[in-house]
């Protein structure tokens, strides 16, 4: 009875020892449950660098977080496949089955570490090796090591394995100042981690488990043999071939770490100040493209020379305004030329790049046509007296003759019948913001260059007058000028189309392509800036080269200096050029003797200058002027009349017979009346004195 009673209690005690370690181990679950879901989590948004992409998604420029780092947004998608299951057999084979510790690892861990005396391998597993990174605390210390697992679980139960592995991806250090593998495949390899091979990925596993000790920059016998021992645990998992691991295992590793593209940098900086907070700028620059005319731009200032000259280059679609390329120097970190100031965004003066515009606004107004006769000799338009570039005169020519020569005279005295005003809507038509020195009003000279354009703007004026005379909305960002598109006339499409066949008449550069491109150039007074800007029947560009600061370039010509370039430039951008397009319907096509008679011969309406049959006149010094000679010979300028000229001072020949519109008189000081007289006995007098 005894021995049959005792069974009974035994059975009891057994069943109520194992439901009181049940119990025990419930209330263990439950507090670990409680312990990991109390847990608070470090911020789990990881900031990337902002990144700035051409029109195929392909990277121009990125800039570095705000604690100096490159780190380049990647997901899985953004990585190769191989890399990835590199990653997880060499790093954690289990990732995608335990919940953020492995017990079997920690349990082989532990057991090597009795057996053998020391750490063999670790425990630590990828999620543990995210929540690492995210809080960047110890882990060789306990408590480190319990924080470490306790945010680990609790990152298993708010993210997925995929969010999980983005954010390793992302923060995984691979040496100096290069964190997550799109960075890493950056800098070591110059390429996006889309298509590694074997060796490169490997190589990349490996480097995050210590990133100084086996830098391939620094340490490349280290870098070698950690990258062996990722290729043999991949061949082992059946991830790799044998042959594909021993080809892997001759690749060199390498040797330096590559600069960040730095492409349309100027631009990038602009669209970054603009969209604040924007992870990713798309634009419509074509990456191939920015990178050849980079180097066309550095190529044209060397051979150039001279320190401090600069260079601007745009090229536009002006079909749909698209900006395709966008240089604003020729090296944004070249402190020697102000590298980083963005020329195409400066103002400076367009020289003769402007001239097109006025003949285009005559031929509308129906002041002229390209076969009409013009004059091109010394006039004056109240007290402005302007002159060729070259100080010669040509007579009679013709409209198109004119501007293929780019003569000022005809083009003052079309811009003096249409009015400045005039002028400065059909800028504003073309989308354009010119700045007028000072607060004065536009004057003649706006015609010259006399304003403030930048590059920028003056693609947008001739990618207008090369789309028909339709305004075009020039934009960077995909999609931002669709709504502006077509919306302006600047001029009509006969008048457009009529100054590109006079430009497209142009002879191109000495040993530049023939191509048939509608081109013109210009120089600034003084020859601070030089200019060229062309187009075909799809693409516009725009050359500037000068000086930042504004200082001469003597000598320099946009025909000799910035033309070459032009060409060069669309040679580059296609290797044949888009046909013009041929006359609108309405075109008048007809020789000077053909025209109808008001347009054979420009005849101002308003007589603004004087006819050729007048006298001469004393262009400079004007009556009663005081002009400072500095104890050198006077230097007077004659205008209108024929020659020859003779000059009186007080009475008394000092030149007789000449020829010449610039005598040098010996006249040096005091109160001289001048007197110049020209070869049909017509003359002129000023009263001035001499300092």
């Amino acid at each position: 009875m005894g021995a049959a009673g005792a069974r009974p209690r035994r059975a009891a005690a057994l069943l109520f020892g194992l439901a009181a370690v049940l119990l025990a181990v419930g209330a263990l679950r439950d507090g670990i449950d409680r312990w990991v879901a109390s847990t608070e989590l470090p911020p789990l948004v990881t900031e990337t660098s902002v990144e700035v992409l051409d029109r195929d998604g392909a990277l121009l420029r990125a800039y570095t977080v705000a604690d100096g780092r490159w780190r380049l947004a990647a997901d899985a998608d953004a990585v190769d496949p191989v890399f990835l299951r590199m990653l997880v057999a060499y790093e954690d084979k289990r990732f995608y089955r335990h919940r953020g510790v492995d017990l079997r690892a920690v349990a082989r861990a532990g057991a090597q570490a009795v057996w053998r005396g020391e750490i063999v391998s670790g425990a630590s597993t990828l999620t543990m090796q995210v929540a690492r990174l995210l809080e960047d605390g110890p882990t060789g210390t306990l408590a480190g090591k319990v924080r470490q697992v306790r945010v680990a679980l609790a990152l298993e139960r708010r993210l997925s394995k995929d969010e999980i592995l983005a954010i390793y991806l992302d923060r995984a250090p691979y040496g100096g100042n290069t964190e997550g593998v799109r960075a890493a495949a950056r800098a070591w390899f110059g390429k996006e981690p889309r298509r590694l091979t074997p060796a490169q990925a490997a190589l990349l596993v490996a480097l995050p488990q210590a990133p100084e000790a086996r830098r391939p920059d620094r340490h490349p016998d280290a870098a070698e043999r950690a990258r062996s021992r990722v290729l043999a645990r991949a061949e082992e998992a059946g991830l790799i071939s044998v042959e594909t691991m021993q080809a892997a295992l001759r690749d060199p590793v390498p040797g330096a770490r590559r600069d960040m593209p730095q492409r349309a940098a100027h631009l990038a900086d602009r669209l970054r100040r603009a969209q604040p907070g924007a992870g990713v700028l798309l634009t419509t620059i074509d990456g191939a493209l920015q990178a050849r005319l980079e180097t066309l731009a550095a190529q044209a200032v060397r051979d150039h020379g001279g320190d401090g000259l600069s260079i601007a280059i745009m090229v536009a679609d002006h079909r749909s305004g698209e900006v395709l390329a966008s240089v604003g120097s020729a090296g944004y970190s070249n402190d020697t030329r102000a590298g980083f100031v963005d020329m195409t965004t400066a103002l400076r003066s367009p020289g003769s790049t402007l001239k097109p515009l006025v003949y285009a606004l005559a031929f509308d107004e129906g002041l002229a046509h390209p076969n009409t006769m013009i004059d091109d000799r010394p006039m004056r338009f109240g007290t402005y007296a302007p002159e060729n570039f070259d100080g010669a005169y040509r007579g009679p020519v013709t409209v198109t003759q004119a501007l293929q020569f780019s003569l000022n005279i005809p083009v003052v005295a079309l811009t003096a019948e249409l009015g400045p005003a005039r002028l400065m809507a059909g800028l504003a038509r073309a989308g354009t913001v010119p700045v007028l020195p000072g607060r004065a009003p536009p004057g003649l000279a706006i015609s010259l260059g006399g304003l403030g354009i930048t590059p920028r703007d003056l693609t947008q004026l001739y990618a207008g007058l090369a789309n028909g005379g339709q305004a075009v909305a020039l934009h960077e960002r995909p999609g931002a000028g669709a709504a502006d598109r077509g919306a302006t006339r600047i001029v009509s499409p006969e008048a457009a189309w009529q100054v590109g066949h006079i430009l497209a008449g142009m002879p191109p550069p000495p040993n530049a392509a023939r191509h048939r491109l509608a081109y013109k150039t210009g120089t600034s007074y003084g020859h601070r800036d030089t200019w060229a800007v062309g187009f075909d029947g799809r693409h516009v560009v725009t050359v500037w080269m000068g000086r930042p600061d504004a200082t001469p370039l003597p000598g320099a010509f946009g025909a000799d200096m910035a033309a070459p370039v032009l060409f060069e430039a669309f040679s580059r951008v296609k290797s044949a050029l888009d046909p013009l397009p041929p006359p609108p319907p309405d075109t008048l096509l007809l020789s000077t003797a053909a025209l109808p008679p008001p347009l054979r011969e420009f005849r101002p309406r308003n007589a603004v200058f004087e006819a050729a049959a007048d006298g001469p006149e004393l262009a400079f010094p004007p009556d009663g002027a005081m002009v400072e000679t500095g104890g050198r010979p006077l230097v007077a300028k004659i205008s209108g009349g024929r020659p020859p000229f003779t000059v009186l001072a007080n009475g008394t020949p000092v030149t007789v017979a000449t020829r010449g519109r610039e005598p040098v008189l010996p006249l040096t000081r005091g109160h001289v009346t001048l007197t110049v007289i020209d070869g049909e006995g017509r003359a002129a007098r000023a009263r001035v004195e001499l300092r």
